[in-house]
């Protein structure tokens, strides 16, 4: 069925809203004290926001509900006007591929394929980064001698450098970095900070970081408790 929704909202995204979002699973407490869950939440584009969770909190839930792969979840989630539930699997796809980034804390990345060949599979399909821009960072991560090893023999650090890589091969309003330096030295995660902090204001984007305990250290215009 043909959707109603223009394509133009699909490809630039100004706010995320959650009115009185709840993970189904926390609907049986008698109470949920958070800045996110049960409350009236908006993410501007152009701003950083850190969520800081407690193991069991549901932050992994909350990137899988915004990213579209679940929704278990009670109240309602707006990608502007529009309540993302009402979405195609054509129009995800390409919000994933234009608007939307996400660094899973699971990473996600095929452990079969080379370091490169993981970039090559997001960048072929969004043809956002030259190859030089590519090798660029792989340098700056210090994954330069990486390129061609295969990504299961790879650290979980250098695994994790190398999904971010993947996260900026596209063009983004949001992008979302779920535990993103956990596994990282102190080096490795300023220049993380500096590489996305650069990459979302050149985009105008907005920054979502979730973190139990160490995080990036970006000027965040707002921190919350999940």
């Amino acid at each position: 069925m043909p959707s109603n929704l223009p394509a133009c909202n699909l490809q630039r995204m100004n706010s995320i809203h959650l009115q009185q979002t709840l993970p189904q699973v926390f609907a049986e407490r008698n109470s949920v004290i958070s800045d996110v869950w049960h409350q009236d939440l908006f993410f501007h584009k152009g701003k950083s926001y850190l969520i800081e969770a407690a193991s069991g909190t549901g932050k992994s839930s909350l990137c899988s509900y915004i990213y579209g792969y679940r929704n278990d979840y009670q109240g309602i989630i707006n990608f502007d006007e529009t309540n993302i539930k009402a979405y195609s699997v054509k129009q995800w796809v390409e919000l994933r591929k234009h608007s939307l980034s996400m660094l899973f804390q699971d990473l996600r990345i095929f452990t079969e394929l080379t370091a490169i060949e993981n970039i090559r599979l997001k960048n072929n399909l969004t043809g956002y980064k030259t190859r030089k821009e590519v090798l660029a960072l792989f340098e700056a991560l210090g994954l330069s001698d990486k390129l061609n090893v295969k990504a299961g023999k790879l650290s979980f650090g250098q695994q994790q450098r190398v999904a971010f890589i993947r996260s900026l091969c596209q063009p983004f309003d949001f992008i979302f970095l779920d535990e993103p330096i956990s596994h990282l030295d102190d080096d490795n995660a300023h220049i993380m900070e500096e590489l996305v902090t650069g990459e979302a204001e050149k985009q105008g984007a907005g920054i979502i970081v979730t973190s139990i305990g160490k995080h990036i250290e970006l000027k965040y215009d707002r921190i919350l408790k999940l």
